[in-house]
């Protein structure tokens, strides 16, 4: 089905923790490690039925003109206490100072250094590009091992303590989880197969583009780490995801091993996870990796401007797969840079993971 045929907006609900992760830890000896992880897969298969039986979605109203649609984040951050009602209780509002809960302005800097790299580097008023509110939500649920976004909000666990920490605690989850809004909003990708894939990899993309900005790094100077300071001491792993070598993020006895491809020729076929869209996006990941890093410089200007362009250019189908999208972006190089060394870098990476782009 082609974008334009889309009937309005089809939020799904997208975790931060795949499904096989949080599988892998309820299966473990230790009921200290297996009842939270358990009771989160619980949890989050009841809110992904819920999100898909609810047929009429409400889109929020956007301003009436362009003129209305401000520079400034509308941020509101709330305090769930451990329960699961959303949103909870408001506890910050735009412009309000910090308050004494870390939680709360972790996830209120986050939501703003979103807001910022969207406009500041791609001209984007929030995610659906007229001011759309972000909101947030921390303290969800006892030990909850896991972030969202639900297609209207973010929402924050506070981790087990054991295997994961407070999930405001990366700055790139929280860009990833926006990113999926932004989606929503423009190619609205199916959460499917290589598509899902592509949805999955999108937030990776510009949740790390979020994290390099705020620190003012260079694609040389980046870790390419997706959810760097997540896992407790205990694990053996640094981050979620590695989108410089997919595969490497973790390796533990408790987590199992970090199962991404970085190849078309290692692609996973399975049933879980939506058709595997938690482990594919490491080559559409690797992709982005070795063009911005052949490009040099800051990884949010050309390589992510390309990404961005065919996000919300109008041509990518919701079912597209790796080489549709892989071909989209190299159109996308010449038709913004001409005959360059971007467009030659852009068929290098995907020709580097196995996608076709001819």
């Amino acid at each position: 089905m082609h974008p334009q045929s889309q009937h309005g907006f089809q939020p799904v609900f997208c975790t931060i923790v795949p499904p096989h992760v949080l599988d892998k830890l309820s299966q473990s000896d230790n009921p200290d490690l297996a009842g939270p992880s358990r009771r989160t897969l619980e949890g989050d298969a009841a809110r992904r039925t819920r999100r898909q039986m609810a047929t009429v979605v409400t889109v929020p109203v956007a301003p009436a003109s362009d003129e209305e649609a401000s520079d400034k984040p509308e941020r509101v951050l709330y305090d769930c206490r451990n329960g699961t009602q959303l949103p909870g209780t408001k506890v910050r509002a735009e412009g309000q100072e910090p308050t004494q809960d870390a939680s709360v302005n972790r996830a209120y800097a986050g939501l703003g250094a979103t807001f910022e790299l969207l406009l500041k580097a791609y001209g984007r008023r929030s995610i659906d590009g007229n001011g759309l509110p972000l909101i947030g939500s921390v303290h969800y649920d006892e030990k909850y091992n896991n972030a969202f976004f639900d297609g209207e909000q973010m929402v924050f666990g506070d981790g087990d303590g054991e295997i994961f920490l407070d999930f405001t605690v990366a700055i790139d989850v929280i860009g990833h989880e926006l990113t999926h809004g932004l989606t929503q909003y423009t190619a609205n990708l199916s959460y499917y197969g290589q598509s899902g894939a592509l949805n999955e990899s999108m937030s990776d993309v510009f949740g790390s583009l979020v994290k390099q900005y705020t620190l003012g790094q260079s694609a040389d100077q980046a870790d390419w780490l997706i959810g760097a300071g997540l896992l407790a001491p205990s694990v053996q792993g640094v981050a979620l995801r590695s989108m410089k070598v997919p595969g490497t993020a973790y390796d533990d006895d408790v987590l199992g091993k970090d199962p991404q491809p970085a190849k078309m020729e290692d692609y996973v076929h399975t049933s879980e996870d939506n058709g595997g869209v938690h482990i594919n996006s490491g080559i559409p990941n690797r992709a982005f990796y070795l063009l911005a890093t052949a490009l040099g410089g800051n990884a949010w200007e050309r390589a992510g401007q390309l990404w961005f362009d065919v996000l919300t250019g109008g041509q990518l189908a919701v079912d597209a797969d790796f080489a549709d999208f892989a071909r989209l972006t190299v159109a996308a190089a010449r038709s913004r840079f001409g005959e360059g060394d971007e467009a030659e870098a852009v068929l290098k990476a995907w020709s580097e993971v196995g996608v076709p782009t001819a």
